[in-house]
């Protein structure tokens, strides 16, 4: 690709295109837990909101690449992009398939999309939205046109299946979803606002060990603990409770917004007690909140960009619309993209 000069790079908007997703067959319901822990479906329900989540088959070669790759691919056959017109590939993920190669170079493999940049970035459940940040500055620069930007993770292979690790267990679940992005003439096109942050001191209260010294409290130490999720689920809860509400309001701030502005918020499907405290904080209508996470669970960076193109299956995505993404999750990090379709 022809390099660019950034400094003499006209002004451009960057419109979303298309999205698709991918979702494992196989589904684990409240009903599927109360045979291997302590629980029971109600209880799950009434905490979470959760009544499945999907579960990716490792064991038969079904796992975050491959999620990653058909979600792109059905988001690029939405949009009638074929590979080779991508210039730019970016993966959000926490749980890739080997520490290298990376997903995204998988992906760019596997799909045939030649010798592009491929990159994976880590932040936890707010991978999705820094991404999307990320994308819309490196198109707005003219040095990319076609962007491809995939939320995936497979985190059930780092779950407890038993009444040992049940706080996280009836969360997390497996999915992939993506969106193309494409550089627009219309400079009023693309993200308006976007907030990223993080609080490295809060990454004892979630987060996966692998070896003793990775414990915060050396005292926490068990190895049945070792490559599983740990989670202070109290702690959590509150951080997020906070920081969601905190982000949206310094989002609209930033745009000069009201909540009534916007058309969708485009929230990371953690627990449905968190998306109704934002819902009530701002007064935001039912429909303008999309709430999926009693079908999925929470599938990590996938979690925002599968609410969106749930929406766009069912015609409620339209351009001159605009939509606030939203996330927090471990690390700990927490962010905003605010688009203006």
């Amino acid at each position: 690709m022809m390099s660019v000069n950034t400094h003499h790079a006209p002004r451009r908007g960057v419109r979303v295109v298309a999205s698709g997703k991918c979702l494992p067959e196989t589904r684990l319901t409240n009903h599927d837990l109360e045979s291997c822990m302590e629980t029971s479906h109600e209880w799950i329900l009434k905490r979470t909101g959760i009544t499945e989540r999907r579960r990716a088959r490792w064991d038969e070669g079904e796992k975050t690449s491959t999620l990653a790759t058909n979600a792109l691919r059905a988001a690029m056959q939405n949009a009638n992009i074929a590979p080779d017109q991508l210039d730019l590939l970016l993966v959000a993920t926490m749980t890739p398939d080997t520490p290298t190669p990376s997903v995204s170079c998988i992906v760019s493999r596997e799909l045939g999309c030649g010798n592009i940049a491929a990159i994976d970035i880590n932040a936890a459940c707010s991978g999705f939205i820094y991404t999307m940040n990320l994308a819309d500055a490196m198109a707005r620069t003219g040095m990319y046109n076609t962007i491809g930007v995939i939320g995936a993770d497979c985190i059930t292979q780092f779950i407890d299946y038993s009444t040992y690790g049940r706080g996280a267990a009836i969360l997390f679940g497996d999915a992939a979803a993506a969106i193309v992005l494409q550089a627009s003439d219309d400079i009023e096109l693309g993200m308006i606002a976007q907030r990223m942050h993080s609080e490295g001191e809060g990454s004892k209260h979630l987060f996966i060990p692998s070896q003793q010294i990775d414990f915060p409290d050396q005292e926490d130490y068990d190895e049945r603990k070792l490559k599983k999720v740990q989670m202070n689920g109290q702690a959590v809860f509150k951080f997020a409770v906070s920081k969601f509400q905190e982000v949206i309001e310094n989002t609209l701030n930033d745009a000069g917004l009201t909540a009534d502005d916007v058309d969708h918020f485009i929230c990371h499907q953690a627990n449905s007690r968190i998306l109704e405290a934002a819902r009530e904080r701002f007064g935001i209508p039912e429909e303008k909140l999309l709430v999926n996470i009693h079908k999925y669970g929470n599938t990590v960076a996938a979690s925002a960009p599968l609410v969106f193109d749930e929406l766009r299956e069912a015609g409620r995505i339209q351009p001159g619309q605009r939509v606030m993404f939203l996330a927090f999750g471990a690390g700990l990090t927490w962010g905003s993209s605010l688009w203006q379709l």
